[in-house]
């Protein structure tokens, strides 16, 4: 290969998985004329985290997992060199792809006991499998981050949690899990996001901490992922000015943060990754086209994450970099995908989905990750209530149909009731029928796992458990992010609180058994919790 070859290598564009004909096209032309290294999917354009803002409409399409394992096959056979195919699969092929396994939120993972971090392994075991018979082996996953910030608008409930022993031992037990079936992992966002308050999909985040303090928390997972040879470090975009001269230069673009700290204080030698150089952090920054993507490699970085000015980039690496430094990045790579099998293979493909196994594994986490925060006799109230025919059950932003409901009924049924959309009208009759009941079971089924606007929690309805949680004995259990608790007001009025993490059809039959057998529930907040 020639340096220009070999720069290539470096570049790992987005692709689309349901894009245009003439898209997939134009990448096919970039992959023969610059010898691309690998490429990174994502669902869409209109899907893409950048995009968000604009508030593009994304257009579901069942046959999005056929198309991935059909571009992958298409992408290599047109490669000179076998391609790494790589994608963000934090919670499975679901993240990306439509009717593929979805596996539970790092958040709900953290709030499992140390004595079933096997069940994280099985998780990495299990997503590297699906992105095995899609064909693709290297999972821009797990994070590091330890969450210590409740305000945090984009890390959160993507975190193993706030304990930084737990989160360094669950991401190694999901980076084994994924590399015991041949994939590789990533450690994510170097030197630490969980300690922000800003997006770096949209703004710079600025970390204040020193390196001692630095050494003490947020760096100690990716210590010790150093320790156990990770595959590869991301570097995410935010600003750390005590390692960088007092400069708000983001991470990914900081000699001092990769070379010196990542590289020669931690002695790190495997593969490093930018973060996406799309995000709106970085992206602007330098109006030289192929700028930004020779300003990431000249920090430190051997892979470029959706690199938007492939062509411009590496002629400016080209013109600018050592032929020494080159050669260091493409071994890193080139170890990489000797490790996966795909240099001296054909195949790129293997293996199938396994849902069956999915939905097992997925039971098994509910039954150890479930969380009581608080319980006056959940169990004694809910039954008596029935006895007396004084109980009732609300779903919010769920129907009625929901399984957890089902699951309950099979014991004791009792009138149901559904506030689907949040609206005044919805709640106003609502709180006539309920007149009559003394004893509520509520399911609070979060619209979002995200923070923004209160987790799309309608003030309706927040006005609506402030007033009913005074009036009658309410037990709520919560499916979703555990950080909502903290904008639902009046929660100490309550009489229990159960904590589910997810809506998966899995966590709503074992929350429901839960409460009509009065199970211990294993789990225990894998982060703190404003006004609890």
């Amino acid at each position: 290969m020639t340096l220009e070859q070999k720069i290539g290598q470096f570049f790992f564009p987005a692709v689309f998985i349901n894009d245009t004909e003439e898209n997939i096209q134009e990448m096919e032309r970039l992959i023969k004329q610059h010898n691309i290294g690998g490429l990174t999917f994502f669902h869409s354009r209109a899907s893409a985290a950048t995009n968000y803002e604009t508030k593009k409409k994304v257009v579901f399409n069942d046959d999005s997992y056929q198309r991935l394992k059909d571009l992958v096959i298409r992408y290599q056979k047109c490669a000179s060199t076998p391609l790494l195919m790589s994608i963000d699969a934090e919670w499975g092929l679901a993240m990306r792809v439509e009717k593929t396994p979805q596996y539970p939120y790092a958040i709900t993972l953290g709030a499992l006991p140390e004595s079933e971090s096997h069940l994280v392994y099985e998780v990495g075991k299990q997503i590297g499998l699906d992105l095995k018979s899609a064909g693709v082996h290297y999972n821009l996953a797990p994070l590091a981050d330890i969450n210590n910030n409740p305000n945090n608008p984009v890390i959160g409930y993507r975190s193993f949690g706030e304990n930084k022993e737990k989160v360094s031992n669950f991401a190694l037990e999901y980076l084994k899990g994924m590399n015991d079936v041949g994939v590789l992992g990533c450690l994510k966002h170097f030197p630490g996001h969980g300690n922000t308050s800003v997006d770096s999909h949209l703004g710079l985040p600025i970390l204040e901490e020193n390196l001692e303090q630095l050494l003490e928390n947020e760096l100690v997972p990716f210590i010790k992922g150093i320790e156990n040879n990770v595959d590869s470090i991301m570097v995410g975009h935010l600003a750390v000015p005590a390692l960088n001269e007092g400069k708000n230069t983001s991470a990914t673009l900081s000699k001092s943060i990769i070379e010196t700290l990542l590289r020669k204080q931690l002695g790190y030698d495997g593969l490093v990754i930018s973060d996406a150089l799309n995000m709106h952090s970085v992206s602007s920054l330098y109006d030289k086209k192929g700028q930004l993507e020779w300003e990431a490699f000249n920090a430190g970085n051997d892979v470029l994450c959706f690199a938007e000015n492939v062509v411009e980039g590496i002629q400016e690496i080209l013109k600018n970099a050592s032929p020494e430094r080159i050669e260091a990045s493409y071994n890193r790579l080139m170890k990489c995908k000797q490790k996966v099998g795909i240099i001296d293979s054909n195949s790129f493909i293997s293996g199938d989905l396994d849902f069956e196994k999915t939905a097992q594994l997925n039971t098994k986490i509910a039954q150890n990750s479930i969380t009581k925060i608080k319980d006056n006799n959940n169990t004694s109230v809910f039954l008596d209530g029935s006895k007396k025919g004084k109980v009732a059950k609300i779903s919010l932003y769920k129907s009625t149909e929901n399984t957890f409901f089902q699951t309950l009924n099979k014991t004791i049924s009792s009138p149901e009731f559904s506030i689907e959309m949040g609206s005044i009208h919805e709640i106003e009759a609502l709180e006539k029928n309920l007149a009559e009941y003394d004893t509520l079971i509520l399911s609070l089924f979060v619209p979002k796992a995200k923070p923004l606007n209160k987790f799309d929690i309608d003030e309706a309805v927040l006005e609506f458990l402030k007033n009913i949680f005074s009036s009658k004995k309410c037990v709520l259990y919560v499916f979703g992010n555990p950080y909502s608790l903290q904008v639902i007001p009046n929660l100490e009025s309550t009489f229990g609180i159960i904590q589910v993490y997810q809506d998966f059809t899995e966590f709503q039959e074992i929350a429901a058994q839960q409460l009509i057998h009065n199970l211990e529930c294993e789990g225990s907040l894998p982060v703190f919790i404003n006004g609890l």
